[in-house]
Formats: C-alpha cells, structure tokens, sequence
C-alpha cells in the first residue's frame, strides 16, 4: 500500500513513513493511491470478531509494512475491555464499541454506538489508544524519538496525553483554546503530571491553535531538527483506526450485507466522518453519511450550498459542543481530493483559494451536482435544540447523552429513512460537559468514580499568545 498526497507533490510513500509526519511535505494530506475494496462474503465473514481481530482485517489492508504478528499483538493489547471499560458497565463491553438502540422512529431503527467508553470518555480513544501503541513501536524499531505538537477543541488532547503518557521516546506538546474548553475537558488535561505531557492554552479559538501546528508542520527544517509529529486527525494513523468502528457498528446493526445503514456524525473538523466516508468507499454498505455540525455550520453549508467558507477567528462562535467549534475543517481536504476525482493540482489549487479568499465555490460546477454518489447529508443544531434533544432521549427512552451527541440525534432525526437503521456515533460522556446536562435535565450528569475529584486536583497549564514564535520557543526550551 502506498500513500500520496492531496496536493500531489509528493513522493508516496509507505503506511510506516507517514505514520509519525501527519502533513506531507506539500502541505497536504496523505491518502492511499487506491482504497482497498471489501467484498460482500469478507464482510460476513468478519461477524462476530472480537474488536481487535476485526480492526487487524481492516488495518492489514492498509499497514502491510508491519509483520501480521505484530499487528495483531498491537491490536490486542489496544482493544481490550479493561481498557475501555471506564464509561460505564456493560454486559456487552466486548463489543468494545456496542450498538445501544433507543427505539423506532420514522419506519426505522435509531441507535447510539458507544465510542465513549475509553480512557477519557470520548470517542477520541478508539484511535488515540492504538496510536500510541503505534508510535512506540515504531519509534523502537528505528531508534528513533518524536515530540508530538497537536491542537485540541476539548478531547483530541486528553485522549492523546492518556494515549502518550509514559510512552517511551515520545513528549506531547498540546495546544488548547484558552477558555474555551469544559471544566471538565480542562481538568482532565492540565491535571496530569507526567514529565512528557505540556499543555499550552492559547489565547484564541481553536483554528488558531490548528493553524499553528500546521504552520509548524510546514517550516521542514523546524520539524526535521526537532523531530516534530502529529496526532490531530490530519495524521493518516488516526482516521484509519477509526474506520474500524464503521465496520463494527454496521456488523452489529445487520445479520447479512446485503442491507444497508445510515450513519450520523457530529462533526467539526470533519476527522470522524471522513473515516465513514473511506469504510464506505471500501464498499461497506452505507446508505448516507450525514455531518452534524453545531452553530459552526462550515461543513453543513457546503453539503446544501456547495460554498465551502472559512471563518475567522472572531466569527467561530463558542458554544454549548465545543468540541465542534471548528470553522475550517482540515480533514475536508481529503473528500475534496476525492471529489476532484483525486487530482492533486485541483486540490492544492482549491486550498489556496482557501488561505487567499476564505473559501471556494463549487454550486456551479459539475462535480457538485454529481456529489449525491459519495452519500453525504447535513444539517445543524443550537443550544436549544441540544437542550431539547437531551431531554427528549433521556425523558423517552432513560438514555443521558452529551451535547455533541445531542446535536447528532437532532439532525439524524431530519434524515431518518423507513426501513434503513440510523445509527448516531456517541461522541463523549455526558459528565464532560455537565454545566449543559444540568441545564437540560436539572440534576448532574453521572461520573465514572475514577473522575470524581478531577477537577479539584491541580493543573498545570503554560499561557501563551497564538504566536508560531512562542509555540517553537517553548518546543527548544523543553526537549531535553
């Protein structure tokens, strides 16, 4: 398997090479030349495998670089349910990842698959924990060392400090908007104490924190010198794991394949959804791909209007699901390149119409008049309608959700179609966001008793300006 770049000037390279980079060295972003396509009898084959087997017969088709047996030892020691048992008790914890249906609404089954049950209670830890495994390993095998430089909205940084901490050869330099996360997202970062965890909360919102790791990722020589790495969703190593989930909930859903499913997914930087579009690209049976966004309705406007059209800072509202307070959505780029029937040129032409205008305009174009084939639908949700729809789930059917979640029930219930099963990707606990579920339903979100104190332990967090300058300064100043 080899990987090109969305910008199409760079050399391919193997699923190993890219593994510890994120961006390629043309700015773009890294795809496999071909996607590997699964046929209907592998697809009933694989019923009823244990997560971690299931994940090893989607990830060999892409990782053919690691030996099968270690794959599969990476794998096993990843998905276990004594890792992702810290969400909640189930009797199904096995599933790693279990099917909860709510009911039948509109003709059709709606259901949750519960991705929230890894170390930080948010989905985030599906791929977070296996790339942590990955890296080390790697780094191993070259002898080699990595200083990761990530941003996060809220989970992306937890999940990769848990992921990391105490991981041999590899620090964490995360930044986070200031201000703008949970209390409890907060807490859960800047508590640890680990000596190869630094969190960095940058005066700004969270693209200023995204165009800074890209800006790094960028200056080669920086990179190259200081050995820098990424974990946001942009490093191909991410997306791919969470492909796996996919396949999981389609397989729990149905019993053959020949039926079809839908999929909702909240979505701001359009990471989680962008690993649906490549499970379905694969020929996994989904019937449509549905982006809920929040008030940052970057991604839901292009899919009605096709105007893609980049905020600024001062326009990307914080809101109620900051997790999703994203107005420039960097995994974009890869349905893009896919749209473009993957012409590199068109590509980076599209993304420098981006940095130069804010935006591109496709509403006159061919290409988004024949876009219905790749399945996409969207819509948005407010503060009230997540108010709303935590209400209703938890008043209808005794389930708490979390406002991320909540916008996605919201708009998954705008596109429900009789007799093709909706299945809504749960994106966190409810106790991390639990000034809003208190809101909602007037009593507090429940709390794994592992995180019952957090937020009166100590933190430990550098403020900072959004100064690529401050940001490299303080890289230099803690490498050894």
């Amino acid at each position: 398997m080899r990987y090109q770049s969305t910008r199409g000037n760079s050399t391919q390279q193997s699923f190993l090479e890219i593994l510890l980079g994120g961006l390629a060295p043309d700015g773009g972003l890294y795809l496999p030349t071909q996607y590997p396509q699964v046929t209907s009898a592998q697809l009933d084959s694989w019923r009823g495998l244990p997560y971690a087997d299931l994940a090893y017969e989607v990830l060999s088709l892409y990782c053919d670089d690691i030996p099968e047996s270690d794959l599969r030892t990476l794998l096993r020691k990843t998905y276990t349910d004594q890792v992702y048992c810290n969400g909640r008790s189930q009797d199904n914890a096995k599933d790693i990842t279990p099917l909860h249906w709510l009911g039948e609404e509109g003709g059709t089954r709606i259901g949750l698959l519960s991705l929230s049950n890894g170390p930080t209670l948010a989905f985030k830890d599906m791929a977070m924990q296996l790339l942590g495994n990955l890296f080390e390993y790697t780094l191993k095998r070259a002898g080699q060392k990595l200083n990761i430089l990530g941003a996060t909205s809220g989970d992306t940084g937890s999940a990769a400090e848990y992921a990391m901490r105490g991981k041999e050869g590899v620090k964490v330099f995360m930044l986070s908007p200031r201000g703008k996360m949970s209390a409890f997202q907060s807490a859960q970062m800047y508590s640890l104490q680990d000596p190869n965890i630094f969190n960095l909360a940058v005066a700004g919102v969270f693209d200023d924190c995204q165009d800074i790791v890209k800006a790094v990722s960028n200056d080669h020589a920086f990179k190259a010198n200081n050995q820098i790495g990424t974990v946001n969703s942009i490093n191909w190593g991410r997306v791919v794991a969470q492909v796996v989930y996919y396949f999981q909930g389609y397989l729990l859903a149905t019993k053959s394949s020949a039926e079809k499913v839908s999929f909702t997914v909240p979505s701001g930087n359009f990471g989680n959804i962008c690993a649906g579009h490549i499970a379905r690209m694969m020929g996994l049976p989904i019937k449509h791909l549905v982006a809920a966004t929040n008030e940052n309705d970057v991604l839901d406007e292009f899919f009605r209007t096709g105007v893609y059209r980049a905020r600024k800072s001062a326009e990307t509202l914080h809101t109620s699901s900051p997790s999703m307070d994203i107005s420039k959505a960097s995994n974009f780029e890869r349905f893009v390149f896919d749209l473009l029937s993957q012409d590199g040129k068109a590509t980076a032409e599209k993304f420098k119409q981006v940095d130069e205008a804010g935006g591109f305009d496709i509403s006159q174009e061919v290409i988004f008049k024949e876009m219905g084939k790749y399945g996409f639908q969207s819509g948005r949700s407010t503060h009230q309608n997540r108010l709303d729809t935590i209400r209703n789930i938890y008043q209808q059917y005794g389930t708490m959700i979390d406002t991320h979640t909540a916008d996605g029930v919201k708009v998954a219930r705008e596109h429900l179609q009789a007799g093709i099963p909706m299945i809504v990707l749960e994106t966190a606990l409810p106790v991390k966001f639990e000034e809003t579920i208190e809101e909602a339903l007037g009593r507090p979100a429940e709390c794994p008793p592992a995180f019952k104190d957090i937020k009166s332990l100590p933190q430990y967090v550098e403020n900072i300006d959004a100064d690529i300058n401050q940001v490299k300064d303080f890289i230099t100043a803690h490498l050894n």
